[in-house]
């Protein structure tokens, strides 16, 4: 039987304008708490693998190194910094897993971490437009813009979608008023999110501030091992599959609205699984902007290309629907510390398998559904997981 990687415990420090000065210490709030959350400890790592996006977001760099000041026994166990924007997180859990799964080592902390409010919107948003193909998008200010077009697009296509986005705003940060990690635990209620106002304006073509997904400081851990050593801890979360999709960066030489790397790793994953999506209990996806969710709903295949809107409109993604989408409130409630999320989408996973999800509970969770991504649907992760112990 081919070796298998289970997660064994984890960590999560709250989301927001936190302040610690920089992302050496989020990681170090993380990392000794996950092993500890184990039952392991520092001398029993044999990787450290590390998400940080940065570009520009912290002056310094080399952020894989910084890990081993929390704790001397940590100095020279390997440690590498994973990059693949907005899913920096996933990709250090991928290389954690395929570590393990190579025979390696036994034990691997994956941590994700970012430090962003230390700069002003502007510099963020100009640091974020990295992860577009900066040939195309050099005319736009931010991240945001990209989204920006890609709703108007969508817009233009099928219709305008306005108050659509505008439920999944008001039904994610709902959700996240139980989220005691998120940055903001705040009903804000649909009217609100679906006015034009000064507190509320818009940000970039149809999007207002509640579609797009706050700045924030944060970091997540995970502590995966191999079987052999989960079976003597007292938790364990198996990927029943998980898969990476890579999508051309250009979104000029490919149909932006398809989402078509995120529907292949959908696809793929729950053939491995061998699952269809209703026996999913609930996914936690990349919400960045609230028409990436709608684009989500549909790349998943809960409907049509076109008819996201279904969704919202009979409430399948409700807490209480047929498929509850974000319970944690998503990014857009708890927060995009763009190298933590992918790690974070995880935690707020393997809390609803094991029952400890607090008032975001799915009753009965027993099989959960992740999505990650990078960029506009470039580096696409799923995962689906259930608890084994």
């Amino acid at each position: 039987m081919p070796l298998q990687a289970m997660i064994v415990g984890w960590s999560h420090i709250p989301f927001g304008k936190l302040p610690d000065p920089d992302s050496e210490a989020l990681m170090g709030r993380v990392s000794l708490e996950a092993l500890k959350h184990a039952g392991l400890g520092p001398s029993d790592v044999d990787s450290i693998h590390v998400g940080v996006m940065n570009h520009g977001l912290s002056r310094q760099d080399f952020q894989a190194s910084l890990v081993s000041l929390v704790d001397p026994a940590l100095t020279h166990t390997p440690a590498t910094r994973h990059e693949n924007a907005c899913a920096s997180g996933s990709a250090a859990i991928h290389a954690a897993l395929n570590y393990i799964e190579a025979g390696q080592g036994r034990i691997a902390l994956v941590i994700g971490a970012e430090k962003m409010t230390g700069l002003s919107s502007a510099q963020v948003g100009g640091a974020l437009l990295c992860a577009s193909y900066l040939k195309e998008a050099a005319d736009l200010a931010s991240f945001a813009g990209v989204f920006g077009s890609i709703t108007h697009q969508y817009f233009a296509r099928y219709g305008d979608k306005s108050e659509e986005l505008a439920w999944i705003a008001a039904k994610n940060h709902k959700n996240g008023v139980d989220n005691p990690y998120a940055h903001v635990r705040k009903d804000l209620g649909f009217d609100f999110c679906n006015t034009i106002s000064e507190k509320n304006p818009l940000v970039a073509g149809p999007l207002r501030r509640t579609d797009c997904s706050l700045i924030s400081d944060g970091a997540a851990a995970l502590v995966l091992a191999d079987q052999d050593t989960a079976r003597n801890l007292s938790r364990a979360v198996r990927f029943r599959s998980r898969v990476h999709v890579q999508d051309t960066l250009s979104l000029g030489r490919r149909d932006p609205l398809l989402f078509a790397g995120a529907a292949k790793a959908w696809e793929q994953a729950r053939k491995i699984a061998g699952i269809s999506l209703d026996d999913l209990n609930l996914v936690e996806t990349h919400d960045c902007f609230t028409m990436a969710e709608l684009l989500e709903y549909e790349a998943m295949g809960m409907v049509p290309r076109g008819e996201g809107h279904r969704v919202v409109r009979e409430g399948w993604a409700q807490k209480e629907g047929k498929l509850p989408i974000n319970p944690s409130g998503g990014l857009k409630a708890k927060g995009h510390p763009i190298g933590a999320t992918g790690v974070s989408l995880h935690v707020m996973a393997c809390l609803q398998l094991m029952g400890e999800a607090g008032g975001m509970q799915i009753p009965g969770a027993s099989l959960a559904g992740v999505f990650n991504m990078g960029g506009a649907a470039v580096a696409n992760y799923v995962s689906i997981l259930e608890r084994v112990r």
